[in-house]
């Protein structure tokens, strides 16, 4: 107990102050021990910090609960060691005046953040208040004249580790006077803020129209953001919009950072609104048209889709494996009847057999070889085959196909990039996977999507290209889903309506609108 010299001190009762503390016992040990600065408490040992702390809490519970109410005539015991735990640290002894106490004395309680320690003292109200982390358990009440004054009830400070010191009800004692509860100020009605792009709009904003633009032009991109599906052309538009207002803000505030977000906003809406010519295949300035299809030219488009129905209404044999196969064919010997071939190129189309279907040509008529079956499939790019579709070689009528030598390896070429896709080749995609997806490629408009306006293409259409069952067909849409050839694929009974993805978009040839 610090003792204060003064006829002040003299004439009062010093404020009592203990404290608990909680330490560990050595290196390599768990253990930690608790102890009271108050003679008469022994020293705890406890095997882990947490029990030492619960045990800590209690101990000073138990003090709390055995000692009086705080005397009406104690001496700040904050006062008499100079008030320093709430002093600000001049690097000496503050000097402590007397108009830095006040108030009824209480018991405080004061915690260690770390948990470490406890510290109960009788100090009065002006320093309890200040103290850091400080609770007040009980505040002394002055004495009656010809009355002994009774302990208090204790209040329930609150402890660094979590845990309530609550003091006990036991001890009788009649109750402090409730404290006049302080006059509640009117809660101000908070007026929501309005904000687009991160930025808060000042409610009084002028002119008026330019606030009404840019709290719309907020709610307008949130409402995109929660779109389910983009739209390219409206999101150029909105972020035009906001360069617009952006530098009209500029102008009006001063603020140079908001000509700088216009100026990006800007250059955002060029690179979405060209996105968007590139997606839908619109012509960009300077540029040709938007997509860098392989085919480029739509007469090309219309020589596929020729190739295709010829096919589909002269195939010598059954079958979607068959009817891939005489494709490639037709293709590399559509001008003249006649064309080389290698043994990859049978082979990379995923046949189940590859050898008796070319075997079934030529026995049919429809292929002549100069060589074996056998001979064919293995043989290699400096050793091609020579080939020859009879039903092919012009006649003095002219030839069955109205393109010329020059188109026909454009054609063959571009089936060939579709057929041998990274990922359907990855993937070894079946025979009628692959005539689906050159199908497919025939089928859509400028934008991918199948159908010229993108509603859709028949199953009967689909079917007589590709000669499988619906329910089939059905399952082979599902496989060119799942390796990101179709996108948004919606069925109805008669109907596929879908989107070609951009991976693959440079490979179609769009229907004429």
């Amino acid at each position: 107990m610090t003792q204060v010299a003064g006829s002040e001190l003299g004439e009062r009762v010093p404020g009592r102050r203990w404290t608990v503390r909680l330490d560990p016992v050595g290196r390599g040990s768990a253990e930690v021990r608790v102890s009271c600065s108050r003679p008469a408490c022994a020293e705890q040992r406890l095997p882990s910090t947490a029990e030492g702390r619960t045990a800590a809490v209690a101990h000073l519970k138990a003090h709390l609960r055995a000692m009086p109410a705080p005397r009406a005539d104690t001496y700040c015991a904050c006062r008499a060691e100079g008030c320093h735990p709430h002093l600000p640290d001049t690097g000496g002894r503050a000097r402590t005046e007397p108009w830095r106490c006040g108030g009824p004395v209480v018991l405080a309680v004061v915690a260690d953040r770390a948990g470490r320690w406890w510290q109960a003292l009788e100090c009065c109200s002006r320093c309890a208040a200040a103290t850091p982390g400080a609770r007040t358990a009980v505040t002394s009440r002055p004495p009656e004249a010809g009355a002994r004054p009774a302990p208090a009830v204790a209040g329930t400070p609150q402890f660094s580790d979590g845990q309530a010191a609550a003091t006990s009800s036991a001890v009788p004692g009649p109750r402090p006077t409730p404290a006049v509860p302080r006059p509640v100020p009117p809660r101000r009605r908070r007026v929501p803020e309005k904000r687009v792009s991160q930025r808060i709009i000042p409610h009084d904003l002028r002119p008026e129209s330019l606030r009404d633009e840019l709290v719309e032009l907020g709610d307008l991109f949130r409402a995109y953001q929660r779109r389910d599906e983009p739209d390219l052309a409206m999101l150029a538009d909105l972020q035009e919009r906001k360069a617009r207002a952006f530098l009209t803000w500029s102008d009006v505030s001063c603020d140079v950072t908001l000509r700088l977000e216009a100026t990006r906003a800007e250059q955002a809406a060029a690179v979405i609104r060209r996105q968007h010519q590139h997606r839908t295949g619109e012509a960009v300035a300077g540029e040709g048209t938007g997509v860098a299809r392989l085919l480029t030219v739509p007469t090309h488009w219309e020589y596929v889709r020729s190739v295709l129905a010829h096919v589909a209404a002269h195939a010598p044999l059954p079958g979607a494996e068959a009817r891939l196969l005489v494709l490639m064919l037709t293709l590399r010997t559509a001008h003249s009847g006649t064309g080389n071939l290698v043994g990859q190129d049978l082979n990379g189309l995923g046949l189940t057999d590859p050898s008796s279907l070319v075997t079934r040509l030529t026995t049919t008529g429809w292929l002549d070889l100069p060589c074996t079956v056998e001979d064919l499939l293995t043989s290699r790019p400096e050793n091609a085959v020579p080939i020859t579709v009879p039903s092919l070689v012009p006649t003095e009528d002219g030839s069955v196909f109205p393109f010329g030598r020059k188109t026909r390896p454009k054609l063959s070429g571009w089936a060939q990039r579709v057929v041998s896709d990274k990922k359907l080749r990855k993937k070894k995609a079946s025979a009628p996977t692959r005539l689906l997806a050159l199908t497919l490629a025939t089928r859509t408009d400028a934008a991918g999507r199948l159908g010229a306006d993108g509603k859709g293409v028949p199953f009967d259409d689909l079917i007589a290209h590709v000669p499988v069952p619906v329910s089939e067909l059905l399952l082979l849409i599902d496989q060119l889903t799942s390796l990101d050839w179709l996108a948004d694929t919606a069925a109805t009974d008669t109907h596929l309506t879908a989107t070609l993805t951009d991976r693959v978009l440079p490979l179609t040839c769009p229907l004429p609108e």
